[in-house]
């Protein structure tokens, strides 16, 4: 099992700025994908930012141009960098990783960290 570690969550106002980051240890063969979801009160986990082996990002409509998923080289580290926050953007988000060890696929979820956007 890999272990993953988020930091970076907080409140902010309105307009502001937060940059997450999600740590990951464990011994992996190979890692497809990182990814963040978050989930607000009342509503199911959605996909918010996803980044492939080859470097390829996607992202949910309502944080396009706003929000940037980045992975250092080693991809031990998964990072989304969100602007202008928003009070829609107020949830629990979550790591989560896509990888195969000895040639199954498997996944794996961080604990969460909360992010407030509230004047």
């Amino acid at each position: 099992q890999v272990q993953l570690v988020e930091s970076g969550g907080g409140l902010v106002q309105p307009g502001e700025s937060l940059r997450l980051s999600c740590a990951t240890s464990g011994s992996i063969s190979r890692l497809t994908a990182m990814n963040w979801y978050r989930q607000a009160p009342g509503k199911e986990r959605e996909l918010v930012a996803r980044i492939t082996e080859g470097g390829m990002t996607t992202y949910a409509d309502p944080v396009k141009g706003r929000f940037t998923i980045t992975s250092d080289n080693a991809a031990v580290t998964v990072n989304l960098q969100m602007n202008s926050l928003k009070p829609d953007d107020t949830a629990v988000y979550y790591c989560n990783i896509e990888y195969i060890i000895l040639g199954v696929s498997r996944t794996d979820w961080g604990q969460g960290t909360q992010v407030t956007v509230s004047s």
